[in-house]
């Protein structure tokens, strides 16, 4: 058997909000394509607000961000990952139309 590779195109996109020309929050939209679908995938990674700025209402405005942007993009779905110990993370994710769909396994490099 002879593995073999070829490069895909991946794209990401930073979003952030920000006050006074200061950044309060952000996140990131990667799209990911694959053979099985013509349209990206999206996935929503690192978001943060910073202390000073939360429970205002700034993280549900960067995932709806998000989402909308990932929707502008053509993205067929969106996959967010949160650690087993955030308990209010995953209330928030429901809240804001996301279900739990899975595991994720990972692997430090």
């Amino acid at each position: 058997m002879l593995l073999q590779q070829r490069r895909i195109n991946a794209n990401g996109i930073r979003l952030s909000l920000t006050e006074n020309g200061k950044e309060v929050a952000r996140a990131f939209l990667y799209l990911l394509k694959n053979d099985l679908h013509e349209q990206p995938l999206g996935f929503l990674e690192d978001v943060f607000v910073h202390e000073p700025y939360r429970g205002r209402g700034n993280g549900e405005r960067m995932v709806k961000a998000v989402v909308k942007e990932a929707q502008r993009q053509g993205c067929y779905k969106l996959v967010g990952t949160s650690r087993y110990s955030r308990k209010q993370v995953h209330d928030f994710y429901k809240k804001l139309g996301f279900r739990e769909y899975g595991k994720e396994f990972r692997m430090e490099l």
